[in-house]
């Protein structure tokens, strides 16, 4: 099915202000989608509140329109231009919520504007918990019990009825906002409470909390043939009970048998085709019980971009904004190109030959007195990706993203060493979990203990484990009696210069003149969304080390996907998390430092690690380096393309 021909002008809503829980992801996915229907020759008026933007930039639509996301903006709007369509899945929970209020009183029907991304039912089905319940239960896709509370006292009877714990999840809300975990009946009435005047609709799902199974989320595209496809599939290291924008997540799932994972590939597509008939993307989430069974039970399905599908383009390379918009305007999947080969169709499923791990960002330090511990409701302010070759290389990339003074996992003297607050740490989630877990199996306590408080899998922990005996070996040394291999091995496993100095007892200078003494180099790798099977011609890269080849010649050489010009160039560095007084804002200046520098004759270099920003979109730059802003990843990144 080609492009229609009858869509002249679309209206996109964008996402309003920087809340927590809808950040700078939806300027990335609304200026993908602006460029894309542009591409077509389609006429574009963007409806944002938001100045910080790229979206809201005069060069990005037609028409640009900074005013209020209420109903007299859309009507006002649509009174200035003739409008075909409305494309509301670009801008998160508040363009969806918009649509829906301006459906209601006809305003659609009235300037006869299609909406096209999704539909109106879908929205309502997936927003309002009851229906999606029912659906399921149509479908025969399993899901927790649970019974729907429009009152105080239907919440309670409900309460009588499941027992503790419980989880109390509000309908038509953002970032999972209201929402709760409730273990004690004492604590129930106050968060009832609060989950009832959360939603817009007075309107709670109250369901048998699932502790400790684990979660996943899969990101789908849909074109108007019914082609589906999974686009990534992201676990999340963290049992279901924190919010999974709060929670650790890595892609491609790691503890996912295949025949589990097939499973619910067939859930998650039976229930994007279950809940409307419209051509876009949507996320679906899954509880999966931690035993050999692997049973599987139905979260939520999102009938939108969201933050997990800007943190799945990043991982994958696959532009999800961009193709979901073309999908919406009638292409299908086989008639669109692969943006990374160049060479392949849009039909197909990206595979990873490499592991990314996200890693929230939070900001409670600017809030004295907060209730740190995390749970259902979102509190993270930004996010971190990191790239590496293994799981250990990404969590290290991904924590010496985060800008909070830790060089990575461990070996920086900076970890807890009190028994009983690792301990109270572990219990109640922190937003330092991450480090806690090393800190505990540091000190001695054993990994069936540590699962046994977290109920995360055995797999990860025994992950870190790896790197405690890997930076213990190390201690065995100084700096000239190290091996070449241990060496190697400690840099292919993501432990930073400074962290070695740190172990051995030396300057983080005198470490990186000893590896590059011993030839061990970074070298750079391309995120190409088919495991190299197809030659990629998109320059986005990751670091990584590898083992030197020795040819028959005897030549020794490590190979380098990344190949640096005699162009002049210009390295534009990105700002890294969003967190309170640095976000989207930075983005914007970052995007058009490197717009400015092109214009100049310069090639362009983006370095950055935030999965949620245009500056790390695949177009962006002349060249992306998804890598730490962390002067080592710098310095290295400065050494390679000045050769």
């Amino acid at each position: 099915m080609p492009l229609r021909k009858d869509l002249k002008s679309i209206l996109i809503i964008g996402s309003g202000p920087i809340v927590i829980g809808q950040a700078c992801e939806f300027d990335y996915s609304g200026s993908q989608a602006l460029r894309s229907l542009r591409e077509d020759g389609i006429k574009t008026i963007l409806i944002n509140s938001n100045p910080a933007t790229i979206m809201t930039d005069p060069v990005m639509a037609d028409h640009v329109y900074l005013k209020p996301l209420t109903t007299n903006s859309i009507k006002e709007i649509l009174s200035l231009h003739e409008v075909d369509a409305v494309l509301p899945t670009m801008g998160g929970q508040s363009a969806l919520n918009l649509c829906i209020e301006a459906d209601e009183k006809g305003i659609w029907k009235d300037f006869d504007v299609e909406i096209i991304g999704v539909d109106i039912d879908a929205i309502n089905i997936c927003e309002d918990r009851e229906q999606f319940k029912q659906l399921l239960k149509t479908i025969e896709i399993p899901v927790a019990p649970a019974k729907t509370a429009t009152s105080f006292l239907k919440g309670k009877e409900i309460a009588q009825e499941f027992g503790f714990p419980l989880v109390i999840r509000p309908s038509f809300t953002l970032g999972g906002s209201g929402a709760s975990l409730v273990y004690k009946a004492e604590d129930f009435d106050e968060l009832l409470t609060r989950g009832l005047e959360a939603s817009p609709i007075h309107e709670v799902l109250i369901d048998k909390a699932l502790m400790g199974w684990k979660e996943y989320e899969l990101e789908l595209l849909r074109d108007k043939n019914d082609n589906v496809v999974i686009i990534c599939t992201i676990e999340n290291m963290d049992p279901m009970g924190i919010h999974t924008g709060d929670s650790i997540t890595v892609a491609p799932a790691m503890t996912l048998s295949d025949s589990a994972y097939q499973r619910m590939r067939d859930m998650a597509i039976k229930m994007m085709r279950s809940i409307g008939d419209f051509a876009g993307g949507c996320n679906v989430q899954f509880a999966v019980s931690p035993d050999e069974k692997e049973d599987i039970i139905a979260i939520e399905i999102n009938p939108r971009v969201s933050r997990s599908s800007a943190l799945a383009s990043k991982a994958s390379g696959y532009p999800i904004a961009k193709v979901a918009s073309k999908l919406a305007i009638g292409y299908t999947l086989d008639e669109l190109n692969n943006q990374i080969t160049k060479s392949t169709s849009a039909l197909f499923e990206p595979t990873l030959d490499y592991v990314i791990v996200k890693i929230p960002r939070w900001n409670f330090d600017k809030f004295e007195g907060s209730e740190r511990t995390l749970g259902l409701q979102m509190k993270s302010v930004g996010e971190v990706m990191g790239i590496g070759r293994s799981f250990i290389e990404a969590l290290h990339k991904a924590t010496q993203s985060l800008e909070i003074k830790r060089n990575g996992i461990g070996a920086d003297g900076k970890g807890y060493t009190n028994y009983q607050q690792v301990i109270d740490k572990l219990t109640n989630p922190s937003w330092d979990r991450v480090f806690v877990i090393y800190d505990a199996i540091k000190m001695g306590i054993s990994l069936d203990r540590i699962f046994e408080i977290t109920k995360i899998d055995m797999w990860y922990l025994r992950q870190y484990e790896s790197l405690i005996n890997l930076e213990n070996e190390i201690s065995n040394y100084n700096i000239d009696t190290i091996t070449k291999d241990l060496l190697l091995e400690a840099k292919q496993k993501g432990f930073a210069d400074r962290q070695i100095a740190h172990t051995l007892g030396c300057l983080e200078s005198v470490v990186y003149k000893k590896r590059k003494s011993m030839n061990i180099n970074r070298v750079y790798k391309l995120v190409d969304t088919c495991a190299a099977e197809f030659k990629a011609k998109t320059p986005y890269y990751y670091s990584t080390f590898e083992e030197e080849i020795k040819l028959p010649d005897g030549t020794v050489y490590t190979e380098n996907e990344s190949k640096s010009s005699d162009r002049k160039k210009i390295i534009v560095l990105g700002s890294g998390p969003n967190r309170i007084g640095q976000g989207i804002e930075f983005d914007y200046c970052c995007v058009h430092g490197v717009l400015a520098s092109a214009e100049c004759g310069y090639e362009t270099i983006m370095i950055n690690c935030n999965p949620e920003t245009v500056s790390t979109d695949f177009d962006t730059a002349d060249k992306l380096y998804f890598e730490p802003v962390f002067w080592e990843h710098i310095y290295d990144i400065i050494e390679h393309e000045k050769t």
